[in-house]
């Protein structure tokens, strides 16, 4: 093999490689965001009955879920937790907002 043809191929794999990467990327945004509409619905039914944002019992079940997930899928737990912290930082975010609307009249 001459060393265009190993840079021929090197190349073609890393786009073949690159572009499951940003499929995968597509699939992870999707995701995200319909996690995020159940969420929000989730926040607007806490709002009308007066529940606080945040659910520290059932943010500690989902770690310890995700940590199992991760560890079953060979991927660091760790890394699953902060995504997860990550993530349920952002939901609270939204509760507390869709809350302060509710509660709040508008002018």
């Amino acid at each position: 093999m001459t060393k265009s043809n190993i840079d021929e191929y090197v190349t073609a794999e890393l786009n073949r490689l690159r572009e499951s990467i940003d499929n995968i990327d597509a699939a992870v945004v999707h995701m995200l965001a319909e996690r995020f509409k159940a969420t929000q619905q989730v926040g607007h039914l806490k709002a009308e009955h007066h529940l606080p944002p945040a659910d520290p019992a059932r943010e500690a079940r989902q770690i310890a879920r995700l940590r199992q997930l991760a560890e079953s899928a060979r991927l660091d737990p760790a890394f699953a937790e902060k995504l997860l912290n990550f993530i349920v930082a952002e939901v609270i975010r939204h509760h507390e907002r869709i809350a302060e609307k509710t509660t709040t009249p508008e002018a």
